[in-house]
């Protein structure tokens, strides 16, 4: 079984490259190594470059973007929150400038405020909706994980979590992990798993690890050989919570700060980034990342 320190290595330090955001969420890594990362609060996309040190702002105002990645031709899709103004929409990013609104609606209903998204191998694109904060301008009647077919269209998927947040898919198309993150006192702050059924639809294999009434987990990234990394937690349980493919708690790798997603970059995929509330942190790990993109090169 795997063991922390054959992820960790002992040389492995956590090193902060970027403070100033009011709240850092969904990392995600250019082929070149640049680490896109949004500022929802501030309505900002930013832009860290290990080759100079530098962020800048890479997109303003970004209509509330949340959680991030690049699909398998390195276009930026982007999950858009729905406060002040936010588009709740999922947007893609083309490589002539132009935005593409790919989800807005469900039965002709706006979304509550998309969050958090993964690529299948199809290149179909699973996104969770819950919404934070206030709700009375709702319109859809659960929080729901959906997914966007090849033809544009919207399936819901899943409609039997409280707050749907983070979410990741198993190269093989079969297992969907899911972090269920309800602030409301007594709420669920799970990480789940969900079975692809033999008809096609997706059953909730149960409960991985439970937060209790601690604050649950938010994003996550798969390493190559199916390790979770998921940010959770806050003040001396802040931090990066690893588990082993069947859902076996490693261990973490504490944070300083409330972290609220993650995403594995530079040459070799070995560098995991980490938004944390006013900061982007890295640090080198042994395994790499299981992305859609960008490739990993030996």
């Amino acid at each position: 079984m795997t063991q922390l320190s054959d992820i960790i290595p002992a040389e492995a330090r956590l090193e902060k490259v970027y403070e100033g955001c009011a709240f850092a969420e969904g990392p995600a890594a250019d082929a070149e190594g640049n680490v896109y990362f949004s500022d929802c609060p501030n309505n900002r996309i930013l832009v860290y470059r290990p080759a100079t040190g530098r962020t800048e702002v890479w997109q303003e105002p970004s209509e509330r973007a949340n959680g991030m990645n690049f699909d398998d031709q390195g276009r930026l899709v982007v999950c858009c929150d729905g406060k002040d103004g936010g588009a709740r929409a999922v947007r893609r990013y083309e490589p002539d400038g132009t935005i593409t609104t790919l989800a807005s609606h469900y039965n002709g209903k706006k979304l509550n405020a998309p969050n958090d998204l993964c690529f299948d191998r199809q290149g179909r694109i699973y996104f969770t909706d819950p919404r934070y904060g206030y709700r009375g301008d709702l319109e859809q009647d659960c929080m729901a994980v959906y997914r966007i077919e090849l033809d544009g269209s919207l399936t819901r998927v899943i409609d039997d979590m409280q707050f749907p947040n983070g979410i990741l898919i198993t190269p093989d198309n079969r297992t969907l992990y899911l972090v269920d993150h309800n602030p409301d006192p007594g709420g669920a702050r799970f990480l789940l798993a969900y079975d692809l059924a033999a008809d096609g639809t997706w059953q909730r294999r149960g409960v991985l690890y439970d937060h209790g009434m601690g604050y649950g987990g938010d994003g996550m990234v798969l390493d190559i050989a199916g390790n979770i990394y998921l940010t959770a937690g806050e003040g001396e349980k802040a931090g990066i919570y690893i588990f082993s493919p069947d859902g076996s708690f490693l261990g973490t790798i504490p944070l300083p700060e409330i972290p609220g997603n993650c995403t594995f970059g530079g040459p070799d995929l070995r560098t995991l980034y980490i938004a944390a509330s006013s900061s982007l942190y890295r640090i080198k790990l042994a395994i790499p990342g299981q992305l859609a993109y960008p490739p990993l090169h030996p």
